[in-house]
């Protein structure tokens, strides 16, 4: 699940990894990936910080406790995201903020280590 408000991000991050073999869907916000949720429980959620409503850290937070089974790894475009970190870490949470662009080889070789399963086709970009 790829998790971000800029639609065009989402989509396009849900392209190359479902051309590379992953099931992989677009969210446009936190809300709407709880909702997909609901449905189809991914094994990872790429998660942008900088969200409407509830923003990705909190995100992030709600998925450890409620769907522990769900990794994630989150990233911005957004320099001022220390802040969110600060709360996070005085609740007790560490997170490591991938920072954007990413380029899709990176993005595609850490979610492979993440779920150590990596598909055949892996680091192939869509045409």
């Amino acid at each position: 699940m790829v998790v971000d408000d800029e639609a065009s991000i989402a989509d396009t991050l849900a392209l190359i990894f479902s051309s590379n073999g992953y099931d992989a869907q677009p969210a446009y916000s936190a809300e709407q990936a709880l909702e997909m949720i609901e449905r189809w429980s991914p094994d990872l959620a790429i998660i942008d910080v900088v969200l409407p409503g509830m923003n990705g850290i909190e995100f992030a937070i709600f998925l450890k406790a409620s769907y522990p089974e769900i990794d994630f790894l989150l990233f911005s475009g957004q320099p001022g995201t220390g802040g969110l970190l600060e709360e996070a870490k005085k609740k007790g949470y560490l997170f490591e903020i991938l920072a954007k662009p990413l380029h899709p080889t990176l993005m595609l070789a850490k979610v492979a280590n993440m779920l150590s399963t990596p598909p055949a086709n892996i680091g192939h970009l869509p045409n």
